[in-house]
């Protein structure tokens, strides 16, 4: 790790002003940051500590939905009585995510914006090009085990590695962002990151000067919420694939659908077309398949990742099968 300056700011407005200087980086929980620093993925020339800005508030906001404030951490979040209660797909998600030690110190904005854990981007002797624009992504002729199979570019093949964020996005959440002159402005989750295309550096859509105040949920809906999470082992590990699902059947029907996956691309992936597919048809293998044809219709292996393909198929339909043993 090399030397750093430490400060504490002390207001929203510092903090962002902070995060607006290139050299400079704010820390809360640092349970990503500090592994980066460690390995000189990152070489902030100063950290400034923001977990006396505020914002660490978990509250019921006025249409019924719940505010979760980005320097709250994973731990509060989870067993929070309201989040066990309407949004447990959340609280599950948060779970599977990392050990007890973690989640204390992990905050909900920071694990929003953790980087993913590729070997190539996180070992600075090898090609990356979201850390080293230019140099190559070495992990399309590499080791991709764990790399994505939807939304890819020649650029990078890296995986958003969060759990909580997938569990977001099923739930339509939106993200609360302030910036140091005063400007504030709101982002649905499914658009919060950003696939690689020819920026792969580029992984959320927060500008310089701009920080993450809270993540606001929407009003509970009825359904089944389940979130399942397939890695190698049953200790804390990143998805090979998940699922986070909210999804209601009446008189034998799907009334609702609302899906997302992770371990399959550079973000939590969600598309609107497979919930629609489902929705009216009743819970069977041929409609499981037909959602599975949506969601895998551009995936791409890249050899030691082939295995997702089908592996993300079954998974979606494990789901889809608890999710009507629920209903019954």
């Amino acid at each position: 790790m090399r030397p750093f300056a430490y400060d504490k700011a002390r207001s929203i407005e510092e903090a962002a002003s902070i995060v607006s200087d290139e050299n400079a980086m704010a820390i809360a929980g640092g349970t990503n940051l500090l592994d980066l620093m460690k390995l000189q993925v990152e070489t902030p020339e100063r950290l400034s500590d923001i977990n006396r800005i505020g914002f660490g508030e978990i509250e019921n906001t006025a249409d019924g939905g719940l505010s979760l404030g980005a320097l709250a951490t994973n731990t509060e979040t989870a067993v929070h009585p309201r989040v066990r209660a309407d949004y447990p797909v959340l609280s599950r998600a948060i779970l599977a995510g990392a050990t007890q030690q973690l989640r204390n110190k992990a905050t909900n904005g920071g694990n929003l914006c953790q980087r993913t854990r590729c070997f190539y981007f996180t070992n600075i002797d090898q090609p990356c090009n979201k850390r080293e624009p230019g140099s190559g992504c070495g992990a399309i002729d590499g080791i991709a085990k764990l790399h994505a199979i939807l939304g890819t570019s020649e650029q990078c093949i890296a995986t958003y590695p969060g759990d909580m964020a997938v569990a977001l996005s099923a739930l339509d959440a939106q993200v609360q962002i302030a910036s140091a002159d005063g400007a504030k402005r709101t982002v649905p989750v499914r658009d919060f990151h950003c696939l690689p295309g020819d920026t792969p550096w580029r992984e959320n859509v927060l500008d310089d000067g701009e920080i993450i105040t809270a993540i606001t949920l929407p009003p509970p809906v009825k359904g089944t919420q389940i979130y399942r999470k397939v890695r190698e082992r049953s200790s804390y590990a990143f998805a090979l694939v998940s699922v986070a699902a909210i999804v209601e059947i009446e008189d034998g029907l799907f009334s609702r659908a609302d899906l997302a996956f992770g371990g399959l691309a550079h973000k939590p992936w969600h598309d609107p077309r497979i919930g629609e597919a489902l929705i009216g048809q009743p819970p069977t293998r041929e409609a499981f398949d037909a959602a599975a044809d949506i969601l895998l219709a551009d995936a791409r292996g890249f050899g030691e990742n082939d295995f997702k393909i089908p592996l993300a198929r079954r998974t979606l339909h494990a789901v889809l099968v608890h999710a009507a043993e629920e209903a019954a």
